[in-house]
């Protein structure tokens, strides 16, 4: 088995001494089986496009109105909920950053959006986490640059209970950035 800078490569399924799991699969957030996944809110967290108008449909009017309870989310920050009618139990919701040519402290925030939801996870004793392309779409962050800011974050953490990690891409170069940065 091919073994990159301490990665053992299992497909795409990718482990390291003294971290989670990290598994790479491109696909449907909302049809993940994990504790958690993570919404790429916006500060409102009452729906919108992409992965939050998703996630949002997937779950159900209920995850509308524990939201409405929250008083939104500034960015950077992450809130729970309830999955309700997803396959995960839980979604912490994050605001990324709107790409602005990194003059506005993007690449912090996007940052921050990673460490808080980790935070939350390990607050929550959950297992098992599952990130989408956090600021990619309509925050236009640049693709490269996210993915090179979630994997080195993550790879910072001093985790307690995450065992497991999932990045969940939507498109096709997500997918192959975030595969060529773990094999990398």
């Amino acid at each position: 088995m091919p073994e990159k800078n301490g990665l053992k490569n299992h497909g795409d399924l990718l482990l390291k001494n003294s971290m989670p799991e990290i598994i790479l699969i491109n696909g449907d957030i909302t049809k993940v089986a994990v504790d958690a996944i993570v919404n790429a809110a916006n500060t409102s967290l009452l729906g919108g496009g992409g992965v939050d108008g998703a996630i949002h449909r997937a779950a159900g009017v209920e995850l509308y109105n524990e939201c409405k309870k929250l008083n939104g989310c500034k960015i950077g920050e992450a809130k729970i909920t309830n999955g309700y009618e997803l396959k995960a139990k839980y979604v912490i919701h994050t605001v990324g950053p709107v790409w602005s040519g990194g003059l506005k402290n993007e690449e912090t925030l996007l940052k921050k959006c990673y460490i808080n939801c980790i935070t939350i996870a390990e607050s929550n004793k959950l297992k098992a986490i599952a990130f989408p392309n956090i600021s990619t779409g309509v925050y236009r962050f640049p693709k490269q640059l996210a993915a090179e800011i979630a994997i080195k974050t993550i790879k910072t953490f001093n985790y307690v209970t995450i065992n497991r990690i999932l990045f969940v891409t939507f498109d096709n170069e997500n997918y192959l950035i975030y595969k060529n940065l773990l094999n990398g």
